[in-house]
């Protein structure tokens, strides 16, 4: 028998519902990739029916499995009935090997194979603490220096390896952080920028020091996902080119995933342009990959997840969902039409942003809060901003801004988010991310559009991928259950600045007096209120005499309760109409009075 590790414990894994209890240990010896070997013991059980899963989740197990059944090694056990057993040692690659072999489901042997004294993991024997949990890793290897790896070297050898062609044989698994640092600096002086060299120390000490045996590596190679498990310690070899000469052994899925076809949320992630980037925000998706919500519940039954708690893969699976505006809320909205309320629904479900433009007084904003609260389930869901002139992106995104610390009273500028940054943080939480969230933005057409949205103008076309910002330096992606409700009022001339590469990143939607639902709102809303129609009546006379359809006046206006009072018509309509029609007719000579008083209108109204 080969040596073991010390202190030398036996391990032990439980099957599912209460079973019986297999018994291994780890060698010392390393398999001819450095992956860890692990020792079934004879007399082990082993399940008798492996999860459907498991054939094109780990193949290698699976076929693994089916050898030793054939040539007796595993066989029909006596003393457990319903299960099977093991006839002798059985030496096997890995320890999520042995566990896979053992369970005939998708396990972290890592994790699964405890102490037999005292109860604690096998990842603890190799000096890492076990509260480190395991974590999903993306590793860049299709373009080394020209040369995708990845089908040359990592899935045909059983490995992942990062390039530092400059830095010094002997470094360590587990060296700090500063400790590389300075290797970086002296052994890559001359060679690479302050903010490569930067770069790089992250990657290294991802590669060196945070992942493990046990973690998930990802991929990604000629527009596929490949998806594997680390199963050994990290080795530094002089390899061809200085392409590959850091090294870590990785049992690969044999098949990879259709990167058109993830989920938009892992794709956010993997169009992180670094070489090494943690998954862990999207380690349920990744779980989930080539599994049915059956076959996922299967896997957990066979490792006897808590049935309370909900599968993370398939919470993470959970469909984003807008409601379907109902009866109820056309009612509310006064809506001539539900259907024109589906439709805008589906507007915003296809394209995710949205502007409501129209004149004044049409309801734009109201339109958007009570939009946006019904289909995001609530007011808390939902954010409004006003944007003018003065408005920049470090008052929209984020930014520097003065702040004074509690205790010491002194003053410094500090890094704050703004209303998108945080509603984009609260959408993408735990938990949330199948809940709509939406951000009002009033008057959008009033601040510089380009300087607001910054590098953010290209994330609200391309919600898949992710860009570095420019203040925090984090790589930073829409999430994609927040939506963008834009109101625009079309009598201001800074309409003009809304150029086209804005105008194609959002859907218009317009409401104006001589259309429905604006049309017939006036009519609705004094029905409702049981008052005589000439209110609504002068409101069509007046738009009737404005030739511009941009500058005709909404309803909004006159649906006061002031306006009901005594003179509260008469009142309205001199400081609140009249003006718009003075502002429009600015140097043309024309007598507003006269053309658009009340006095008048009900004259030609008979």
């Amino acid at each position: 028998m080969t040596d073991v590790y010390m202190p030398h414990p036996e391990f032990q894994l439980r099957l599912p519902n209460g079973g019986p209890v297999a018994r291994g240990w780890a060698l010392a010896e390393r398999g001819a990739r450095g992956s860890t070997k692990f020792v079934v013991a004879a007399g082990s059980p082993v399940r008798a029916k492996p999860v459907p899963s498991f054939t094109a989740r780990k193949p290698p197990s699976y076929e693994t499995r089916l050898r030793l059944i054939d040539q007796g090694v595993i066989r029909k056990s006596d003393r457990w009935p319903g299960c099977l057993e093991t006839a002798s040692d059985i030496e096997c690659t890995s320890p999520s090997a042995a566990a896979e072999i053992v369970s005939g489901c998708s396990l972290n042997g890592w994790g699964v194979w405890k102490s037999v004294s005292d109860g604690r993991s096998l990842i603890d024997y190799l000096g890492q603490p076990s509260a480190a949990p395991n974590r999903p890793w993306l590793v860049r290897g299709s373009n080394v220096t020209g040369l995708d790896v990845v089908q040359r070297l990592w899935l045909p050898e059983a490995l992942v390896t990062l390039a530092a062609s400059r830095l010094r044989p002997g470094v360590r698994q587990g060296t700090s952080k500063d400790e590389l640092r300075i290797l970086v600096q002296e052994d890559y002086e001359s060679t690479a920028t302050y903010s490569q060299k930067q770069q790089l120390v992250e990657d290294l000490h991802a590669f060196l020091s945070r992942m493990k045996p046990g973690d998930t590596v990802c991929t990604i190679s000629g527009g596929r996902l490949y998806v594997g498990e680390i199963t050994g310690e990290v080795e530094q070899i002089e390899s061809e080119d200085r392409r590959s000469n850091l090294r870590r052994p990785v049992d690969w899925q044999l098949t990879g995933y259709a990167y058109d076809e993830l989920p938009e949320e892992l794709q956010q992630k993997l169009s992180i342009q670094h070489d090494v980037v943690d998954l862990t925000s999207v380690q349920a998706h990744i779980d989930g990959l080539g599994l049915t919500d059956q076959e996922l519940a299967e896997e957990a039954e066979a490792i006897e997840q808590d049935p309370s708690v909900e599968i993370p893969a398939l919470t993470a699976r959970r469909e984003l969902e807008l409601p379907e505006p109902t009866n109820e809320l056309a009612e509310e909205l006064l809506a001539h039409d539900t259907g024109w309320l589906r439709e805008v629904r589906n507007l915003l479900w296809d394209e995710r942003q949205m502007v409501l433009y129209g004149p004044p007084g049409t309801g734009k904003t109201y339109l958007a809060l009570k939009l946006a609260e019904f289909l995001g389930g609530g007011p808390e869901q939902v954010k409004l901003v006003q944007f003018h002139p003065s408005y920049a992106y470090e008052d929209f995104f984020e930014g520097f801004r003065p702040q004074e610390d509690p205790q010491t009273r002194e003053v410094a500028f500090r890094l704050t988010a703004g209303p998108l940054r945080e509603l984009a943080d609260l959408a993408s939480r735990e938990g949330n991310r199948h809940i709509p969230h939406f951000l009002i933005i009033d008057e959008i057409n009033r601040a510089n559009l380009a300087k607001v949205f910054g590098e953010l103008y290209f994330l609200l076309e391309y919600r898949n991928k992710s860009v570095r910002l420019t203040y925090s330096g984090d790589d930073f992606a829409l999430p994609p259950n927040l939506f963008v409700i834009g109101t625009m009022n079309t009598a201001d001339r800074s309409i003009a600045l809304v150029d086209a590469a804005m105008r194609r990143r959002f859907a218009f939607v317009e409401l104006s007096p001589r259309t429905e639902p604006t049309r017939g709102l006036l009519r609705r809303w004094l029905v409702k209120e049981g008052r005589g129609a000439e209110p609504a009546d002068l409101l069509d006379a007046l738009n009737a005499r404005i030739d511009d359809p941009d500058f005709r006046i909404g309803p909004s206006y006159l649906m006061k309760k002031g306006v009901y009072r005594e003179g509260g018509l008469e009142r309205t309509w001199r400081t609140k109409i009249l003006p718009l029609m003075e502002e429009h007719h600015y140097g043309e000579g024309v007598d507003i009075e006269k053309r658009y008083g009340l006095a008048a209108l009900r004259e030609s109204l008979g």
